[in-house]
């Protein structure tokens, strides 16, 4: 019996050995963004690899134990970090690939395994250049009162991108290609609107993190930040828009890992900064943050919902909440907009088409405008028009007087005074003024 398991053990052993040396790659695919580059190489197996770099000229060094190339056919995109992308053989066997760089950059990298899109496993190279800041500072606007006011700053984000490709229609149509065609065409339609500019999470086909999209909306200094995508369903007869904002459960798991790392420069929030302060003050005003938030996110999708039923019949009647990790900025308002379901024939037609493309960002830049001359921030240019827009605020389920006078800045009087109230009883559905603050 030892001698049988013994002899097992070795045909493991040696079978393990047979597939780490008969690993090979693939293919070599790059995708460039405006600060990094991604190399994604698709291996017939899991391999072990050693990463490091070179300078004077700046390059990165990929060895991997006793593989194989299967090709050379690399496409290097014009505005990659990588020139050029080499290989050879070591004298103890080993393959070595050497991406020559245009500029000193910082590599990570990680292996995933095999998906429904990709059938193989990837070595996944992310190569950030150093010299970037990623400095967001959209051009300013002429349309303006005075020197003191600004444009709102709308951070439109394209789902998916670049290795990601999202969902896909019965007729080849991806997901990141269409919702970047939307988002563009939300963005020019923002700069065309008074007051307002849109600023592009990604404007081409690569891949950024979820937190990173919210870490741009950040340094981009955004109001509002919308974030495109298009569903998928495997009943490919459902179909409709949908709009969702950030759920509590998902809000306080994030206010939760928030605390727990409060000692990163990141914690800022609406330009209170929680290092150093006491743990419960930090709790209060990440609460406070977060609810006002997500007040905020919800009238702002209601109103985009709004619009788009206008365009069609919308998959859920009501604003939906979910935890998306890309609505949890604490200081944002954030809602994510379901265009429609590229899993249905006839909608992945419509989001291929450019008109409609346009539509849909019409329906929510209607619906971003609404919210904004309703509510509009201190020191924005829509804050200081004459006369200033009638606010109204229509009554839901849940709503309290004291609670939709904190919503809007007002005292509990002055909303009571505007709309002749005594007692504190409002009925659904009923639409009260809101007075200026």
């Amino acid at each position: 019996m030892v001698r049988r398991w013994l002899g097992l053990v070795v045909l493991y052993l040696l079978h393990g050995a047979s597939l780490a040396a008969g690993v090979q790659v693939e293919s070599i695919r790059l995708w460039a963004a405006p600060d990094n580059t991604r190399v994604v190489l698709d291996l017939s197996a899991p391999a072990k690899h050693k990463l490091f770099t070179l300078t004077a000229p700046d390059r990165v060094v990929i060895d991997l134990p006793a593989a194989s190339v299967a090709t050379t056919a690399v496409s290097v995109p014009a505005d990659s970090l990588v020139r050029r992308v080499r290989n050879g053989k070591r004298d103890n066997g080993d393959l070595r690939l050497v991406l020559d760089l245009a500029a000193a950059a910082t590599p990570k990298s990680f292996l995933l395994p095999p998906n429904q899109q990709y059938q193989s496993y990837r070595l996944v190279i992310d190569l950030a250049d150093r010299r970037s800041k990623q400095a967001v500072q959209p051009v300013k606007s002429a349309r303006q009162l005075d020197d003191k006011a600004r444009d709102l700053v709308i951070a439109v984000d394209a789902g998916h991108g670049g290795e990601d490709p999202g969902a896909h229609g019965k007729h080849g149509t991806r997901e990141k290609t269409v919702t970047l065609a939307i988002a563009r065409q939300l963005k020019t339609l923002l700069d065309r609107e008074p007051g307002m500019r849109g600023y592009l999470v990604r404007d081409g086909d690569y891949y950024v993190s979820l937190r990173d999209r919210i870490k741009r909306a950040h340094r981009a200094g955004a109001d509002l930040f919308v974030s495109i995508h298009a569903d998928a369903f495997r009943d490919r007869r459902v179909h409709g828009s949908s709009v969702y904002v950030l759920s509590q459960r998902g809000a306080s798991s994030e206010m939760a890992r928030i605390l727990a790392k409060s000692e990163n420069a990141s914690d800022l929030m609406g330009g209170v900064k929680l290092i150093g302060k006491d743990p419960l003050l930090q709790s209060v005003l990440l609460d406070l943050s977060q609810n006002a938030s997500i007040e905020a996110s919800n009238t702002v999708a209601e109103n985009v919902l709004r619009g788009l039923r206008n365009l069609g019949k919308v998959h859920k009647s009501s604003v939906q909440r979910a935890g998306f990790v890309v609505l949890k900025s604490p200081d944002i308002p954030s809602i994510l907009v379901e265009t429609a379901f590229i899993s249905n024939p006839k909608e992945e037609k419509r989001l291929r088409d450019a008109t409609h493309q346009r539509r849909l960002a019409s329906a929510m830049l209607d619906g971003i405008r609404s919210y904004f001359h309703a509510n509009p921030p201190p020191g924005t240019w829509v804050a200081q028009q004459t006369p200033p827009p009638a606010r109204q605020h229509v009554i839901r389920r849940g709503d309290t007087l004291s609670a939709i006078a904190r919503r809007y800045a007002i005292s509990l009087k002055e909303l009571k005074t505007a709309n002749g109230l005594h007692g504190d009883r409002v009925r659904v559905g009923e639409v009260l003024k809101i007075p200026q603050g």
